[in-house]
């Protein structure tokens, strides 16, 4: 690990990774530091099943054929779903209540709900109006219990903490999965960078002056640089978890709060035969009188694997209840789906916990209603030598990975004006 070097880089999650190989381009040196055991940050995959994968973070390459990583994965020969996008479409989504689907004439009314719903969101952000969604839903609509939870998983917060001016942000296809894991297609991507791994942040001293002014402990020792690029969540950052010498002004620590981590958990679960059939591949949002509510995606890559969504304070308070709890939770819910006889074949799970996760505490940074503009201040640099970069700095595509690459190229072409008037 270098002691001496033009960019230290916080973090080796696509942000970061993107960011090296940026300012390699521009000629500029760089030193990156991890603080877990491996690069891809939130892009994580592990094998639920032997040569079956789950991501346990970002799954879907969003905006399909438009997301940076689908010629990534092309050039490396990765296979993707690009012929299973059409599972994945809000129109081909199987609505269940009690265990039963609806009519036509439910259906009907579900997407007529939710297209006022989203219109009078939009409508209000297009206003100006940068308020909770809380604020825009009829809550004792019957479709209202599907509509709250989708967008808990979908942002990580409830209603009440998201902000219609957030919501409002450009539209996204959902893309289409990688069969071995997105994962593992940002770990292979980024394997030529080099990072010294478990190497904790614990200060960032922005005081001192000449050449290599900026100085950075780590639990490995001290590095010095001409600048510092932090691409850490906002968790850990409004957390405290790395010291900042001296406080960093409060415009900057304003939006560190007020874009708290969302959390999305996700309960895979592996069985040992196909339960699911042909006709039951794909995505269902189902709730019932218990108030029990949740996203279910049943094979969708042909594998022998679904995954349950929660999300918000549900996802919170599951996750604290411990990882039996949320397996349980999800075979309940695929057994509403497709039967109480799956239950003998499920035999492995992997469930996250996204809240407690110590590099993150968090899935992604959401804005909180009246917020939105924290996104440019998150962004905005520091005395012209400290820069951030992260999904939640990227207002184009916040809370996905291909947003996160993005932050990081636009934030190493920053640093390389800087230094060497992005030659």
């Amino acid at each position: 690990m270098a002691s001496e070097t033009d960019v230290i880089i916080i973090g080796a999650g696509a942000s970061g990774l993107s960011a090296a190989k940026e300012l390699t381009r521009h000629g500029l040196t760089y030193t990156m530091v991890e603080g877990s055991h491996r690069i891809g940050g939130r892009a994580y995959s592990e094998e639920i099943a032997p040569g079956e994968w789950f991501d346990l973070g970002c799954a879907y390459l969003v905006d399909g054929l438009a997301n940076p990583f689908t010629p990534i994965a092309d050039k490396l020969s990765i296979t993707l779903g690009k012929d299973k996008s059409d599972l994945l479409e809000d129109k081909n989504i199987s609505f269940q209540h009690n265990g039963v689907p609806l009519s036509e004439e439910q259906r009907a009314a579900r997407v007529q709900f939710y297209g006022d719903s989203y219109k009078a969101m939009i409508d209000a952000a297009k206003r100006g109006q940068d308020v909770a969604i809380s604020d825009m839903i009829d809550l004792d609509n019957e479709f209202a219990p599907p509509l709250l939870s989708d967008i808990a998983i979908t942002w990580g917060m409830d209603i009440d903490q998201v902000s219609t001016a957030d919501m409002a942000g450009p539209a996204a296809s959902f893309g289409f999965p990688a069969l071995n894991g997105y994962g593992n297609l940002v770990a292979a991507w980024g394997a030529d960078v080099t990072v010294s791994l478990n190497t904790r942040v614990e200060r960032i001293d922005w005081s001192g002056s000449g050449s290599h002014g900026m100085s950075v402990e780590t639990s490995k020792g001290m590095i010095k640089g001409r600048t510092v690029l932090s691409t850490v969540s906002t968790g850990i950052l409004a957390s405290g978890d790395i010291a900042f010498t001296p406080v960093l002004p409060d415009w900057k620590m304003d939006a560190f709060h007020n874009l708290p981590m969302g959390t999305e958990n996700k309960m895979g679960v592996y069985f040992d035969k196909d339960v699911f059939g042909t006709d039951g591949r794909g995505r269902y949002s189902i709730w019932n009188d218990d108030d029990q509510t949740a996203k279910v995606e049943a094979s969708v890559m042909g594998l022998n694997v679904a995954v349950v969504f929660t999300g918000g304070r549900h996802g919170v308070w599951l996750e604290k209840q411990g990882q039996q709890a949320g397996h349980d939770f999800a075979v309940d819910r695929i057994a509403e789906i497709f039967g109480n006889g799956i239950r003998k074949h499920a035999k492995r799970s992997i469930i996250t916990a996204w809240n407690t996760e110590p590099w993150t505490r968090g899935s992604w940074g959401c804005a909180m209603p009246g917020q939105t503009h924290q996104r440019a201040n998150l962004e905005r640099p520091v005395d012209a030598r400290l820069f951030f970069a992260g999904e939640a700095t990227f207002a184009d595509a916040p809370g996905t990975c291909h947003g996160a690459y993005h932050s990081g190229i636009r934030a190493a072409q920053q640093i390389a004006t800087q230094l060497n008037g992005g030659l």
